[in-house]
């Protein structure tokens, strides 16, 4: 085994992997301490030796990565983003790039690499993506109408909430969300509109309760067959590893079969 094997092998124990999520973890609540006044003035310099120790664990473990599988590196998906979040921590934290600064929280993210529910997780929001894009297009065409309708059926009485294409489609956002929707902007609508359930009601019934479900419906069934794939992988890998061990065994017997078979013949 080269010494590139034994570093693989070395990232690959679970003791190492469940340690580095620990580290993630408790780097995530150092970023959040430093967030607050008080314990940057009492304990700052602990703090900030403690983020950067594990930062430095971080660069280690990313080095020892590359060292391990050199330029395959950059062709495994996971490792880019990890590169890209240490490499956004690495920043000098000049005011210039306070904003990247500030993307070190980015780092917990990467829990989402060690961990195989989480990635579970992405990879079946990933594989809805392009059945949610044609959702949120005919959302799009659903929010265009109502905010065109609302804005010439409310615009002069409540210019605030209507006034513009704008401010209608965000307030129609908020009833879609369902947030303060009936006493914060329906209802006085109606005080004035009587009859404006008649909008409201059908968008609400649409948006929320078929449009939305629906996005749902859609991660939940690409979860489902990610779940079912990585579960026929670990069955054919299975598989494989048994008739490994079968072919071993029968090779074993017919060595054993024709070394009696020549002993009889002796």
């Amino acid at each position: 085994m080269t010494s590139r094997d034994r570093v693989a092998a070395f990232l690959n124990l679970s003791w190492v992997r469940n340690g580095i999520i620990a580290v993630i973890v408790f780097n995530a609540v150092l970023l959040g301490m430093e967030t607050s006044r008080p314990l940057m003035e009492s304990i700052g310099p602990l703090i900030i030796a403690l983020d950067t120790a594990c930062l430095a664990i971080f660069v280690a473990e990313l080095a020892l990565k590359f060292y391990a599988q050199r330029l395959s590196f950059f062709r495994n998906g996971r490792n880019n983003f990890d590169f890209l979040i240490v490499g956004i921590s690495l920043v000098p934290g000049a005011q210039t790039f306070s904003v990247l600064r500030a993307l070190r929280i980015l780092r917990l993210l990467r829990v989402i690499s060690v961990s195989q529910s989480l990635r579970r997780v992405v990879e079946g929001f990933i594989k809805a993506l392009p059945g949610m894009g044609s959702v949120f297009l005919l959302m799009g065409m659903l929010f265009y109408i109502g905010a065109v309708m609302a804005t010439k059926l409310f615009s002069s009485s409540f210019p605030q909430w209507f006034g513009d294409l704008g401010n209608s489609g965000y307030t129609l956002f908020q009833i879609m969300t369902l947030e303060s929707w009936s006493m914060g902007i329906v209802r006085p609508v109606m005080e004035q509109y009587p009859y404006a359930w008649a909008f409201f009601v059908p968008f609400i019934m649409v948006t929320t309760f078929a449009v939305v479900n629906l996005l749902v419906g859609l991660i939940v069934n690409s979860m489902q067959d990610a779940h079912m794939a990585e579960s026929n992988a670990k069955t054919d890998e299975y598989r494989d590893e048994v008739l490994v061990r079968l072919r071993a065994i029968e090779a074993r017997l017919n060595a054993a079969d024709k070394a009696a078979s020549e002993h009889d013949n002796r």
